[in-house]
């Protein structure tokens, strides 16, 4: 049984998802799953904006038979070579052999890295600026190398100004019929997903995202066609500046996470007297997070939502407790930078984590480290006014 929706007249979502799959890329948790999303415009010329991943194969090829109606495929354009959306490449050329792949240099490489398939008279390549006629609608290819891989490329549809995104403007989370976004609110239900996808996956390459959202605020988009998550058709700009402030690294929010490794509780109890503190000074949206049992990418993704970071460790072994170490790397790869940080650290007999986690800041971009608190132990009572003036030195540097 298909399951597909009109996005336009002649343009049809014929997408898929997944509510199995527990790790998105075998590393992210997805609760809620994941859509794949694939778009059929029947024109003239019968075209298909990219496939889905191999594990939706029968429900794809079940939505593609069903608006198809015994039409062939014309073109097939490969704007990305993940396998979540090229496993059907290999399929869809055998089943319509007349179909031409329209894809660039860089993917028509790819294609043959993942596929044994002979492409002499089967490929349209192009590049940036070039176009593809369908009949009455004409698609304009626009290069987005590194967003997220070198070869994407995304499609501008001249006739109903559509863009068809790729992987930017993605988001975590299966589509429960409702693919557009004013069929949901977004914000309450999906923006933290929204969050990680692009702070995780898309986080380390802020220049390249800048460079396409500077391509495409010259175009008049009316609407956003993504390969994960909703369809935008309206409240567009919502969305384009929240990926100008995550491309650019500039904070959602003058607010506070607090992420913390703690061994025995000590170190977590520090933390809540804190996060208690600040609250009583006016600060808002504070969110407290324990890095051995939160999964690193939400932890990435609140650094992104907050203007201020605190990272409270206890000392282990002579280091830095190792969920904060791994944290601490994944800050680096996926270029956490415009943050200011305040360090807790704890410690019996030699609390070393605090020193640890400065140097290793260091190789972090604009990264200001505001106040250390040291603590041995258990933090007592006769240290209060200490952690008040901790506490007060954040709320000083985050509310204006």
């Amino acid at each position: 049984m298909q399951g597909t929706r009109k996005v336009t007249d002649d343009i049809v979502w014929v997408g898929c998802n997944d509510r199995r799959l527990a790790l998105f890329e075998n590393l992210f948790p997805i609760p809620r799953g994941v859509s794949y999303n694939s778009y059929l415009i029947m024109d003239e010329k019968v075209t298909l904006m990219d496939t889905v991943d191999e594990s939706a194969t029968s429900q794809f090829m079940e939505n593609l038979e069903y608006v198809l109606d015994g039409r062939t495929i014309d073109y097939l354009v490969v704007q990305h070579m993940e396998p979540d959306h090229c496993a059907n490449i290999e399929e869809l050329m055998k089943r319509y052999p007349d179909m031409q792949v329209v894809a660039n240099t860089k993917t028509v490489q790819m294609i043959h890295q993942f596929f044994d398939v002979a492409s002499d008279g089967r490929v349209v390549l192009v590049k940036e600026g070039d176009t593809l006629s369908t009949g009455t609608h004409t698609l304009r290819f626009i290069m987005a190398p590194m967003v997220h891989w070198p070869e994407v490329m995304v499609s501008y549809d001249e006739k109903d100004k559509i863009l068809f995104s790729a992987d930017a403007f993605g988001t975590f989370g299966a589509l429960d019929g409702n693919i557009f976004n004013d069929e949901i609110d977004f914000e309450r239900d999906w923006l933290a997903d929204a969050r990680r996808y692009y702070s995780n996956i898309v986080g380390k390459y802020g220049a390249q995202v800048q460079n396409l959202l500077k391509k495409a605020a010259e175009l008049d988009v009316k609407m956003i066609c993504p390969l994960h998550g909703p369809v935008w058709r309206s409240n567009i700009e919502f969305f384009v500046e929240k990926y100008d402030k995550w491309s650019k690294y500039e904070p959602e929010e003058n607010s506070v996470v607090i992420i913390y490794g703690s061994i025995y509780g000590h170190t977590e109890a520090a933390v809540n007297s804190l996060a208690c503190r600040m609250a009583d000074a006016g600060i808002k949206g504070i969110k407290i997070y324990d890095a051995s049992a939160v999964h690193v990418s939400e932890l990435i993704s609140e650094m992104f939502r907050s203007s201020h970071i605190v990272l409270a460790c206890a000392t282990y072994n002579g280091g830095i407790y190792p969920p904060i170490e791994n944290l601490l790397s994944d800050m680096k790869a996926l270029s956490v930078q415009k943050r200011t940080v305040a360090l807790m650290d704890n410690g019996t007999w030699a609390p070393a984590a605090g020193r640890m986690i400065a140097k290793k800041l260091e190789e972090l971009k604009d990264i200001t480290v505001l106040e250390q608190l040291s603590i041995k132990s258990v933090l007592k009572e006769d240290r209060a006014d200490e952690l008040e003036a901790f506490a007060q030195k954040i709320v000083e540097d985050v509310l204006p």
